[in-house]
């Protein structure tokens, strides 16, 4: 009964340190991803997102398995064929004759809120899509630590990213 109380305490000590909103004082670096739409027009937005949908998708494995922010840089940076190719297989799939280029940048960005961590304006580390001219609206998210890449719609592709998970599963 004492082990079950133990785990159960440690268990709840894991959790209120894992959700409790992030601040500027948090020793956390980020790599965010911005990915920048050819245009403004209805259709390159839309775009924008099945693009999105896809470089996610193709992270997921990969990022599941990154632990420190050079790490995720290095690792990003040497997927850039990957990312590219993903991007441009849906530009293509949906009948786009631009491509994505790809890179690691350091930009600035406002305060912005994901759920429930605020990132506070200030130059970050960014993986940036360019689609075709890249002068449309974005979509910026954080690809480390994968916070944007916990959900996905293709269920044969996750991967639990949790700490909490592996306690567990190395509990059980």
């Amino acid at each position: 009964m004492k082990y079950i109380i133990g785990i159960v305490s440690a268990l709840a000590i894991v959790c209120v340190l894992l959700f409790c909103p992030f601040n500027e004082t948090s020793n956390v670096e980020y790599l965010r991803i911005h990915i920048r739409a050819n245009s403004n027009s209805y259709i390159d937005q839309s775009v924008k997102y099945k693009v999105k949908d896809a470089v996610v998708d193709a992270l997921i494995p990969i990022v599941s398995e990154l632990y420190t922010f050079d790490e995720a840089k290095k690792v990003i940076s040497q997927n850039f064929d990957l990312i590219e190719e993903c991007a441009n297989a849906t530009l293509a799939q949906n009948n786009f004759t631009y491509k994505c280029n790809a890179k690691i940048d350091n930009e600035y960005f406002p305060t912005r809120t994901y759920e429930q961590i605020t990132l506070e304006e200030g130059y970050y580390d960014a993986l940036i899509l360019e689609l075709g001219s890249g002068e449309g609206n974005n979509w910026w998210c954080i690809v480390f630590p994968a916070f944007c890449f916990t959900k996905t719609n293709n269920f044969d592709n996750i991967v639990y990213i949790s700490k909490i998970w592996e306690i567990i599963n190395s509990v059980i």
